[in-house]
């Protein structure tokens, strides 16, 4: 069932519904959203920076069973979050999440089903959808929907338990991440990309005034308008004529060179507003260059990544599982396996941990390591000999122990 389906579908149900009470006392009718800040190429880069690094996530359908977590990889929900929809990659899919996140400060996915005989919900796809409002409301019951309407005119109603909500910058408003009013809060930000502005366009008018007017022509005579015109016109085209460097000029004529000393902007400057943009995205200059050591990269991922990956967990699963599948353990986690940076080294000091604990598969171990996994090596547990040999050596001691303790007691 595609997209338009599930929403016609939706659609023809009637429902008495009205707008939803919320407690600041503002109507919650949101319209998305402000664009105002996008023009700037460091946004756009640092934007671009944190959506590149979350889209290597591996989401996962997990069971947890008491302190132990359990994939279970050949789940419904699994293979949906593999391949969300028709049009999209997983990759794909999270880089549209991601973008309408940040540019928006809301992220909403449609999870398309149908239900079985027994009235359990079968999920066909996952859709992000970019709307131009967003309107809350709810019913006699209290139960909560959802009023999208997009630029084409087009609206749908949806319960919103139905609805994967993703909030950045939860805060003042109840129901949406942003201001009070459901929107991006670029006010401190704006100001600095003025300043940005205006230093790039004091550098580019710097430099088109070193192409302008470079030297006067002095005349040692008294010239008419109509004589000055002409010799003007003669100093354009040996100008344009010149190929050599040098202007002819005649005894009457001096010309005197002007001393153009243009000030550009100190790197220090434009350093400092550089980073007092990235800052509010959370993104360090090395990060953004790819300058950075293993230490700045963690403590990007700390900062910036993890509370994102544990939000977006969070709001699928909300969205996925019934309250009796969650009472069960079931939930979406996303790991940031391919995030972590780690040189060959720092490898080699995880996988001495992993394989002395018979923690990793073989292949697994191959892969880390930019090899081609062996189809004789599949399911089989990397394990140090050291560490079987010692293991065998306990056995052995503690059934020589038995049975020494046997014989004393016969005795």
């Amino acid at each position: 069932m595609g997209l338009i389906d599930f929403i016609n579908k939706f659609k023809k149900m009637k429902m008495d519904i009205k707008y939803a009470k919320i407690l600041n006392g503002y109507s919650p009718i949101f319209s998305q959203f402000g664009q105002d800040i996008y023009a700037s190429d460091v946004v756009q880069q640092a934007i671009s920076c944190l959506v590149t690094e979350l889209t290597k996530v591996n989401p996962f359908h997990i069971k947890k069973n008491g302190s132990d977590l359990v994939p279970i990889e050949d789940s419904e929900i699994q293979r949906l979050l593999e391949q969300p929809n028709e049009r999209m990659t997983q990759t794909d899919f999270f880089e549209k999440v991601y973008w309408q996140l940040f540019l928006n400060y809301n992220a909403f996915i449609i999870p398309t089903y149908y239900k079985d005989a027994k009235g359990n919900k079968k999920y066909t796809g996952l859709y992000p959808i970019q709307p131009t409002n967003v309107t809350f409301l709810q019913d006699s019951s209290g139960s909560l929907f959802i009023r999208f309407s997009f630029m084409n005119g087009y609206e749908t109603e949806l319960r919103y338990s139905d609805v994967i909500h993703i909030r950045y910058r939860y805060s003042i408003n109840e129901l949406m991440g942003g201001n009070e009013f459901g929107q991006p809060d670029n006010k401190a930000l704006l100001k600095t990309l003025e300043l940005n502005n205006t230093l790039l366009e004091g550098v580019a008018k710097a430099l088109k005034s070193s192409f302008s007017i470079n030297g006067v022509i002095k005349y040692n005579t008294l010239m008419d308008d109509g004589k000055m015109e002409k010799n003007i016109k003669e100093i354009e085209t040996r100008l344009a004529n010149n190929e050599s460097g040098f202007l002819p000029l005649d005894i009457k004529g001096e010309y005197i060179p002007l001393q153009n000393k243009i000030q550009l902007v100190d790197a220090t400057t434009l350093k400092f507003i550089d980073e007092k943009i990235l800052r509010n995205f959370g993104v360090p200059l090395p990060i953004l260059t790819g300058d950075y050591t293993k230490a700045q990269y963690e403590a990007f991922y700390q900062k910036s990544l993890e509370p994102i990956i544990k939000r977006t967990g969070e709001s699928f699963s909300m969205a996925l599982f019934t309250d009796r599948e969650k009472g069960f353990g079931n939930k979406i986690l996303l790991y940031p396996h391919e995030l972590i940076f780690m040189d060959t080294s720092q490898k080699i000091e995880l996988f001495d941990v992993l394989v002395d604990s018979a923690s990793c598969y073989k292949n697994e171990l191959r892969t880390a390591f930019g090899m081609k996994p062996l189809k004789e090596l599949a399911g089989q547990i990397a394990m140090s000999s050291n560490k079987s040999n010692a293991e065998n050596n306990k056995v052995k001691q503690d059934e020589n122990q038995n049975n020494n303790g046997g014989k004393e007691n016969e005795e």
